[in-house]
């Protein structure tokens, strides 16, 4: 056997073997004074009454009374002492700790700067070795001290933080717990003094500590938080090979053009898709465009709409202004710019990405690949085409040849370069009014014409003064640059008064349909402002009063309403159709869904002679603006109507029921005297007289309206909210003993059946109105059932509900909906001869309700009506043994 000598000491490889690492648990916040601190110790202590060794290596309670309390019981080391620049400073005692190695050790403040002469110069250096050495660490960080986020954070508060932690420390953390606060708490706990002392606290709220800072910081500290998680799934679904997810919170904006815009918007779309991002499509349009791509350019942007991209026409020159002035309006992180062969920018005269870098520098640029099939040969500069429409450029020589005929009679008198000044007169007005291409066509006639009639030789293009040909080259300049500007500022013009008048249509749109009473009203309004900014007709598509079909309210005499089909699809789909919508875009017409907050309303059909300014983004969210506010006038006129029609049911009701009360309290004080002198006679007649017959059956009618009477008057109490309940607790067979003693002339020829057990559990609620109820289903039963006939009270128990049934031998309920029968007036056949104005059941219901209960009806499994009475059982009350002893 070979010698055991050469065999390895087990103990000196367990020496020689690394440790295993220690785990690292961050409590993450975004601000001081969240609880970081407080949930670390909290933690802690769990772990210290669990068995576990904790061990408390430097924790900063800034003052804070309920911190210092989670840290009594807990072991804390000392600090260790140091001296810098003639001051004793505390730090972190990082040997004594290595020296105990316990198994859990919080060290709070992980950004914090060490003291010169320590070990390590930041404090997260420290946190590292003691997870080399295998020990727990608990640590505190806020999101401002991230590496990664300090210059955001700086932008966003205006105070630079100089202590950071690099994010790959915040990345290999085990765990991180977010301590989320939000800024009005943390607010109130600064002011009461429990971030830091008084005078401190005073400047933080004045400078760090602004609400705005700390909802900004409480986002960052959230996203940077769920970033992990994220990164934390993605690596989770790639061990498992699953679909990785790569979910972002950027926006995209994206440059539109003529070319390859459709293909720029798909790759666009896909990508924001996939991010699962915001994005947005935009068209600079500097009014140079010829209609065939400003045509091409519009349907792109349709398209971008329909992928779910928010677009919009900017009148803009300066395309690298727009897009930054728009990309931080709407929070967008990346500007989306299509490339169209290799020299597009150079060729289109501007180094857009140059500008954007210089004008937003936060903006991240990213360049599509070139587009499949583009035309890479075409020359960029003959995409800029014009306008040829011939009058225009006819009327710009003209004025050339005005010019010149005005300025002959000057010729001797003043010298030829003064005469230039005329021409460029020219220029400008020509540019002012006919644009850019008559603009330069007036600038090159006009250098032409001054030299053949102005300059020396005269009626030759010959130059006899070489100087002639400077004047020329900067006359033509200056010419064609001050047509260009002066166009371009004529369409920006244009394009501010069309908004100018968007907006001012829409706010007298606003301003006459708040006033609007009548559907009519709001037919005309709409039409007249539709009118006037796009030529356009409408129709209101509003349902009937059954809601089941769809009504047109149109403009037009001659009855054009759009498509039936078209505008029901889109009330019920509640998404537009019609022309340039993923729904028939090939319609004549456009409908949009008139959705108001409650519901939609209906749906408006714009019909126009030439549909081509539909394919406008901005006449769209007209069109669109226009069926909100319509939507909006609708619905407030539907709940005018509502409103009127309840005040006009409340007054009646109120009318009804102050005249049942009059009436009631009148006619009881005769009733009850009637039945005391009826039954008063009967007596004295005796049994055998016929009189005597007559005598009962008048006590018997009159105790009969008295309790009609009764009812009438507790409905009108009950109905107006008079009614204070005194409930107690009551036995059902007080309830049941004293409803048949009040019925005991009515209920003489009926056999009773009881049913109630002998522990059934007592009732709590108003005595006299339970009764009430009682009564009438009783003298109910008797209304509806054979004469003779039984009549049943069954007491039970139903889950935490306690019942009471009265049930018939009568011919049942009638056909229908048994909750009509509780309606105040209402009776199960409307011509009757059985007496009654169909108002015992509906208080009954309104008791059982003002009692916290039901009352259901039901037909019998062998026929009959059963009225069951639902009261909330309840704890029952602890008898007193003493009461029930006997006196000695």
């Amino acid at each position: 056997m070979p010698s055991d000598n050469h065999r390895p000491d087990p103990d000196a490889l367990l020496a020689a073997s690394p440790p295993k690492r220690g785990r690292l648990k961050l409590f993450f916040g975004a601000a001081p004074g969240v609880g970081k601190t407080y949930a670390m110790l909290a933690e802690a202590r769990e772990q210290y009454a669990a068995g576990l060794a904790v061990l408390v290596g430097w924790v900063d309670t800034h003052g804070r009374a309920e911190t210092e309390t989670l840290l009594s019981g807990l072991d804390c080391l000392p600090r260790r002492q140091l001296e810098y620049r003639g001051k004793v400073l505390s730090e972190f005692d990082i040997d004594a700790t290595l020296a105990r190695h316990p198994a859990l050790v919080l060290v709070d403040e992980l950004a914090h700067t060490n003291v010169s002469g320590s070990r390590h110069p930041k404090r997260w250096q420290d946190v590292e070795e003691l997870l080399a050495a295998g020990i727990n660490v608990y640590s505190t960080l806020n999101v401002q001290h991230l590496e990664s986020l300090n210059e955001v954070v700086s932008r966003v508060t205006g105070v630079r933080v100089g202590e950071t932690v690099p994010d790959r420390v915040f990345d290999m953390a085990d765990e991180v717990r977010l301590v989320d606060l939000p800024p009005d708490d943390l607010l109130a706990r600064l002011k009461a003094g429990k971030v830091y002392l008084p005078e401190v606290a005073g400047r933080a709220a004045e400078n760090f500590f602004r609400k705005g800072n700390l909802i900004a910081l409480r986002e960052l500290a959230l996203r940077r938080t769920a970033d992990r998680v994220d990164d934390q799934m993605r690596a989770h679904r790639q061990q498992q090979a699953l679909t990785p997810v790569w979910p972002t919170r950027f926006g995209f904006l994206l440059l539109v053009d003529a070319h390859g815009g459709d293909s720029a918007v798909r790759s666009t779309g896909r990508l924001a898709d996939t991010l699962g991002a915001q994005w947005h499509a935009v068209w600079i349009d500097r009014g140079n465009a010829p209609l065939h791509e400003r045509e091409k350019v519009l349907a792109a942007l349709a398209l971008a709409e329909q992928q779910g991209a928010s677009t919009l026409v900017i009148g803009e020159h300066n395309r690298a202004a727009a897009l930054a002035a728009y990309a931080r309006r709407y929070n967008l992180s990346i500007v989306v710019l299509p490339r169209m062969g290799r020299h597009w920018w150079p060729w289109c005269g501007e180094d857009l990405l140059g500008e954007l870098g210089q004008r937003a520098p936060e903006l991240d640029c990213l360049v599509l690949a070139e587009t499949p099939g583009s035309p890479r040969d075409e020359h960029p500069r003959k995409r800029e085409a014009i306008d040829l429409r011939p009058r225009r450029y006819l009327l710009a020589a003209a004025a050339c040849v005005g010019v010149t005929l005005a300025v002959s009679p000057l010729a001797r008198v003043l010298e030829p370069t003064n005469l230039i000044m005329f021409y460029l007169l020219a220029v400008l007005g020509v540019a002012l009014r006919l644009g850019r291409g008559p603009a330069a066509l007036a600038a090159v006639l006009s250098v032409a014409s001054f030299d053949f009639f102005f300059v020396s030789p005269r009626f030759s293009f010959a130059v006899s003064d070489v100087q002639y040909v400077v004047t020329f080259f900067v006359m033509l300049v200056v010419g064609l640059v001050a047509g260009q500007l002066v166009a371009r500022q004529r369409h920006e013009a244009s394009r501010a008064r069309e908004r100018e008048a968007r907006t001012r249509y829409l706010y007298e749109m606003a301003r006459e349909l708040s006033t609007a009473l009548l559907t009519e009203q709001v037919t005309d309004t709409a039409a007249r402002f539709l009118k006037a900014s796009l030529n356009a007709h409408i129709a209101l598509w509003l349902p009937d009063e059954q809601e089941k079909q769809l009504v047109p309210h149109s403009d037009q005499a001659s009855g054009d309403h759009g498509d039936a089909a078209i505008a029901k699809w889109c009330y019920d789909h509640q998404q537009i159709a019609g022309f340039g919508s993923n729904t028939l875009p090939l319609a004549p017409a456009l409908y949009l869904p008139l959705k108001a907050p409650m519901r939609t309303r209906g749906a408006l059909a714009v019909m126009l002679a030439e549909t081509t300014p539909l394919r406008d983004p901005d006449n769209r969210r007209l069109c669109e603006a226009v069926a909100a506010l319509i939507a909006q006038t609708l619905e407030r006129l539907h709940y005018i109507e509502v409103a009127q029609h309840t005040l006009l049911s409340m007054e009646s009701e109120r009318l009804r029921h102050s005249l049942l009360a009059a009436l009631s309290h009148d006619l009881r004080t005769p009733l009850t005297a009637l039945s005391g002198t009826a039954e008063l006679l009967a007596r004295k007649l005796g049994h055998q007289s016929d009189e005597a017959g007559l005598a009962w059956s008048i006590v018997d009618q009159s105790q009969r309206t008295t309790r009609l009477v009764t009812n009438l008057l507790e409905m009108a109490r009950l109905q107006a909210g008079g009614v204070v309940l005194k409930e107690d607790w009551v036995s059902a067979e007080e309830l049941v003993g004293s409803a048949l003693t009040a019925l005991e002339t009515l209920l003489a020829d009926r056999k009773i059946s009881l049913a109630i057990p002998t522990d059934y559990p007592l009732l709590f609620g108003d005595a006299v109105l339970l009764e009430r109820v009682l009564v009438n289903l009783l003298e109910n039963a008797t209304k509806y059932s054979p004469a003779g006939s039984e009549i049943g009270i069954e007491a039970g128990v139903n889950n935490s509900a306690l019942e009471l049934t009265v049930w018939d031998h009568g011919p049942g309920l009638p056909p229908g909906d048994p909750e009509r029968l509780f309606a105040p007036f209402s009776r199960g056949e409307r011509e009757s001869a059985i007496a009654g104005v169909g108002l015992g059941l509906a208080i009954c219901r309104t008791i059982a309700e003002v009692h916290h209960g039901k009352l259901t009806a039901a037909n019998g499994l062998n026929g009959g009506a059963r009225f069951t009475l639902s009261l909330p059982l309840k704890p029952q009350p602890e008898l007193d043994p003493l009461a029930e002893e006997p006196l000695s």
